[in-house]
């Protein structure tokens, strides 16, 4: 399964690159430009007491804000993006309101174009994290408990490693990093366990994020590759795709860490539009098995 995972992405980013190769990198924009956008999701159910059909009423809502400073000039290119996407949902009669989405993300890189070829020279740097506190909750109590579980930079991922770019537009880009450096961050609280050789080792079977007993970092060294893709699929219809793939050459190289996004914005005036996300990610250190997330809803948007 993880080797057919990392065949077909492969495959996908080499025929995307052989498909475009022959086209010419894009130099209409020297020096810096910029994009954003803001969006507001919200959504809303309300039954009353004589509603037989069933269903419990609730309201619901999720903030994202992307936005892209780049830099272009000669053979420099330079391309920082920042993603943020916070999400709640209370139900009637819950005590507590339930997270939807919580991500925060900044990439930078660096590239310096080789010769005249879409091609180029690159370092890339990525941090990933939450903005609050999440929990697990015990459905079986009355009322429910809960147990809080992760926290901003619990887990905290960063990378970074040099590599090659290969780069059409800013709409249409590849990066592959064959040394990357990775640590995995957390909390102490998380992962103090004492000295009692037994819990440690019980404690390390099953590590917070790959974190071992009473540390609050892991160290790991591998090969990275990205791609992102943003096409109009039809008028008012914006498809963003984000395709990042890892490998850890220190423990277990043969599994592949997944994290693919596909942000889906229909457009409905200036203001309005419709707004689908899919996310879709494998990494066993944090599950075991693919984390599926899934947006939709009507969106109040803000260029930047």
């Amino acid at each position: 399964m993880k080797k057919n995972i990392l065949t077909l992405s492969v495959c996908l980013i080499t025929s995307l690159v052989i498909s475009q190769e022959t086209d010419v990198k894009d130099t209409s924009k020297v020096g810096w430009s910029r994009s954003g956008i803001f969006s507001l999701l919200f959504n809303q159910a309300t039954f009353n007491a004589e509603w037989t059909g069933g269903g419990t009423s609730n309201i619901a809502g999720n903030i994202s804000l992307t936005y892209d400073l780049n830099y272009q000039k000669g053979k420099v290119s330079w391309d920082n993006s920042l993603i943020g996407d916070y999400g709640l949902t209370k139900n009637k009669g819950d005590e507590f309101e339930r997270k939807t989405n919580d991500r925060l993300e900044a990439n930078t890189i660096v590239g310096y174009q080789i010769d005249e070829s879409l091609w180029a020279y690159s370092f890339f740097v990525n941090f990933r994290s939450q903005f609050v506190k999440g929990y697990e909750f015990n459905e079986t109590t009355n009322p429910i408990t809960r147990v809080e579980t992760t926290r901003f930079m619990s887990p905290g991922y960063l990378q970074f490693g040099p590599g090659f770019l290969w780069k059409m537009k800013d709409t249409f880009k590849i990066n592959i990093a064959p040394t990357t450096s990775r640590f995995t961050f957390v909390n102490r609280k998380f992962t103090h366990v004492g000295n009692d050789p037994a819990v440690i080792t019980a404690f390390n079977e099953n590590p917070y994020f790959g974190v071992e007993a009473n540390q609050t970092f892991r160290f790991a060294f591998g090969a990275s590759a990205s791609a992102y893709f943003k096409k109009e699929v039809m008028e008012n219809v914006t498809m963003e795709n984000v395709l990042n793939l890892y490998i850890n050459y220190l423990e277990d190289p043969q599994n592949v860490d997944v994290d693919y996004t596909m942000n889906m914005v229909m457009k409905i005036n200036k203001l309005l539009s419709a707004n689908l996300v899919f996310q879709a990610i494998y990494d066993d250190d944090a599950a075991k098995g693919f984390q599926i997330r899934e947006v939709f809803g009507l969106g109040v948007n803000f260029n930047l």
